[in-house]
């Protein structure tokens, strides 16, 4: 099954081949939302400051390993530090309360949210913030090399943005997160991070829902038998990616990861060409 397959990343770290997204799930509603993927076998927790949600999140995993008797090495949580975090001081600050909110002697995983402040992202201009950026890497490399982070990396960085890391870094990013789905695959950043041991992870991979309003891939969806949403995640998977679906609805997050089936390479071909969503 998906639920049990990892992947390795460059610093000898296993990572689960699938995570439950919690972006917009507010934090009331975290919790149960986690106990219920945990309990359904996921072990990968996606989360952020920025989602404001991290208590919940953190109060679900407790809740779900006194359930299970599952031991907390056994899930892999990853937050990360907010796009207007740009300095040392800050970085560290962010990191520590994190750990408070989530209740946990470590983090399995931290990232950079995004190179920009959300405002500025997609701007062809301005301050692209790289010494802004190796500050913060600074603060996640100390948090890594004392213990309470056990990988680091980013997210949203274009070629550009990585590089910066890869030059002045001493640690080389574990993952970029990145939207990727079906209709929307930045093959050249993705390329990057292959060459460089970088694991892209695939936020929103059914497109926040617009795919299912595609007649295409509802169409080859049925072929296989399965929702547009396993479609998806499977598609991410196929092409060596992790996929991060999101749901808050037990049914929903369980069939999510309903992913031991195979689009044949006729079918990847037909989805690759798919643009412009």
């Amino acid at each position: 099954m998906v639920l049990d397959e990892f992947y390795k990343l460059n610093n000898g770290q296993r990572i689960p081949k699938i995570a439950l997204g919690t972006w917009q799930t507010p934090n009331d509603v975290a919790e149960t939302a986690v106990a219920a993927a945990i309990e359904a076998g996921y072990r990968h927790i996606d989360t952020a400051i920025a989602y404001e949600n991290e208590s919940g999140v953190g109060a679900g995993i407790k809740a779900a390993l006194k359930k299970t008797g599952i031991h907390r090495e056994s899930i892999f949580i990853t937050s990360k530090i907010p796009a207007e975090v740009k300095n040392y001081t800050d970085a560290v600050r962010c990191i520590q309360e994190s750990m408070d909110r989530l209740d946990a002697f470590h983090i399995d995983m931290m990232l950079i949210h995004a190179p920009r402040p959300w405002a500025e992202m997609g701007s062809t201009s301005g301050n692209r913030y790289f010494k802004e950026n190796i500050e913060v890497w600074k603060a996640l490399e100390e948090a890594y090399e004392a213990g309470k982070i056990r990988a680091i990396g980013v997210s949203n960085f274009e070629i550009d943005d990585l590089n910066n890391i890869l030059a002045e870094g001493r640690i080389i990013p574990a993952v970029n997160q990145v939207r990727v789905h079906i209709g929307h695959v930045p093959t050249d950043v993705i390329d990057f991070c292959e060459q460089n041991g970088i694991l892209v992870e695939a936020y929103s991979p059914n497109a926040t829902g617009r795919l299912m309003h595609v007649p295409e891939i509802c169409t080859m969806a049925a072929k296989y038998d399965v929702t547009v949403p396993q479609l998806a995640s499977r598609f991410v998977l196929q092409l060596g990616l992790l996929p991060l679906p999101k749901s808050t609805h037990e049914n929903r997050i369980r069939q999510n990861a309903q992913l031991d089936f195979e689009i044949n390479s006729s079918d990847m071909a037909t989805l690759l060409e798919i643009g412009g969503l």
